[in-house]
């Protein structure tokens, strides 16, 4: 971490380019993640909330685990599992599951921009840590928030207290997960790092540990899914298996592993645009002009971020 903040700091002609490996994870996060929250708009036409991230996140999980075994990797051990069910707990179980259920009563686009206060949360969550944004950052974070507070405040969101409660849940706990997946516990929880398994085995386990949990949330919420399964719904449940999990989040947790915060964070940013076009031009979805207005400042937020962190 210290020597790729070390990199990023180095005069821009001094600068060594941005490895390979990294520029593929940030275009899987950008433009994957970005096109998932209509996927899970659609798959909810046949899959309810908790049951579509839940199996979604076992079958994922199985897929890379049995990848790895074939490869030689050894199954996580006892102390790896506990942080994978923690980390999974947070990140899949609440995060993902209460976007899931937020899109039950709020448009994708919405959502998806609604994730800027991301970046916002994890100053506030990294602080007990000591780390401290730089002033264009701290101006990127405020634009940010007052982006999302235009989107609270509009039709979508006030329509639906219930969907921003549980967008609010979602984004809170996802970044949660992901300072402490960087910085382990705090002090008042023990302080311990929360080492997952090496390579993607540590990835395939916080995913089954997280689809776990989530099937118990179905259960408890009585889910079921809908018969027949629209095809729309089954196809899009696919593709947020594929490209969702297996593709964008495998990169998500090495962008939060190799990279600064801002760069890992900054999916919160391109997201929205790529998640409202879509809700738009293809979901169907009409929002109105302070939305935009108010999707527009959380977007410019992304520029001041990323330069306060070069």
């Amino acid at each position: 971490m210290a020597r790729m903040e070390s990199l990023l700091n180095l005069p821009p002609r001094t600068r060594p380019r941005m490895p390979p490996l990294i520029i593929a994870c940030l275009a899987a996060t950008w433009l994957i993640w970005g096109s998932t929250y209509l996927a899970i708009k659609w798959a909810l036409l046949s899959f309810p909330p908790f049951y579509q991230m839940g199996t979604r996140f076992l079958v994922a999980g199985a897929l890379l685990a049995g990848w790895m075994r074939l490869r030689g990797a050894p199954w996580p051990q006892r102390t790896e599992w506990v942080n994978a069910t923690l980390l999974g707990t947070l990140m899949l179980g609440i995060g993902y599951g209460f976007t899931a259920v937020a899109e039950v009563s709020v448009s994708s686009g919405l959502v998806v921009a609604f994730i800027a206060i991301g970046p916002a949360l994890q100053a506030a969550l990294e602080w007990p840590y000591g780390v401290r944004p730089t002033r264009p950052a701290a101006l990127g974070i405020g634009l940010g928030l007052l982006g999302v507070l235009g989107l609270a405040a509009g039709q979508g969101f006030s329509a639906s207290p219930m969907g921003l409660a549980a967008v609010l849940l979602s984004s809170v706990a996802w970044k949660l997960g992901g300072v402490w997946s960087v910085h382990g516990l705090p002090r008042a929880l023990g302080g311990r790092p929360l080492r997952l398994a090496p390579n993607a085995m540590g990835f395939a386990s916080q995913m089954l540990a997280g689809g776990v949990v989530l099937m118990a949330m179905s259960a408890l919420a009585g889910e079921r899914p809908g018969w027949p399964i629209q095809p729309l719904a089954l196809a899009s449940w696919v593709y947020l298996v594929v490209a969702g999990s297996l593709i964008a989040f495998s990169a998500f947790m090495v962008l939060l592993q190799r990279t600064p915060a801002a760069v890992s964070s900054s999916y919160a940013y391109v997201n929205p645009v790529i998640g409202l076009v879509l809700g738009v031009t293809l979901g169907g979805e009409t929002l109105h002009a302070s939305e935009w207005v108010a999707a527009a400042l959380v977007t410019a937020s992304v520029v001041l971020m990323l330069h306060g962190h070069r």
